[in-house]
């Protein structure tokens, strides 16, 4: 049964990874005339979109439907205790990847193509839904 899951696991982290491929972008026309940047209430916390985007694109695929044990991000109860270990714990298993108890993380989520900014954005993200 053990090698069953690993193998699925496996064959699921191979199909991610061809999911985390990035798309080319067309060039972008530059702007007719400077755009002045919002200012954010000192009160307001800024977005983590690239964790959104990439929690969305690559991550979710696992997190949302609690594949391979991945935690579902707001799931306090099973977030809290890796949340206890630390940002730098997280960052490492979500990196290299992880097998524990409860499941494996392939590294990078199997998105091969990912930065490490990118990894730990979307970290932050999951982290910042289960607090």
């Amino acid at each position: 049964m053990k090698y069953t899951k690993l193998l699925l696991a496996l064959g699921f982290a191979a199909t991610l990874a061809a999911c985390g491929e990035k798309e080319a972008s067309a060039p972008v026309a530059a702007p007719a005339a400077p755009v002045a940047a919002p200012v954010a209430a000192p009160a307001q916390v800024a977005e983590n979109v690239v964790g959104k985007k990439v929690y969305g694109s690559v991550c979710s695929l696992c997190h949302a439907a609690n594949v391979a044990g991945a935690p579902k991000p707001g799931d306090k109860a099973d977030w809290g205790p890796r949340i206890a270990q630390g940002n730098d714990v997280l960052y490492k298993h979500a990196i290299e990847g992880f097998t524990g108890a409860k499941g494996m993380m392939p590294a990078k989520g199997g998105g091969a193509n990912l930065t490490v900014d990118e990894v730990k954005a979307a970290v932050d993200h999951m982290v910042s839904l289960s607090r």
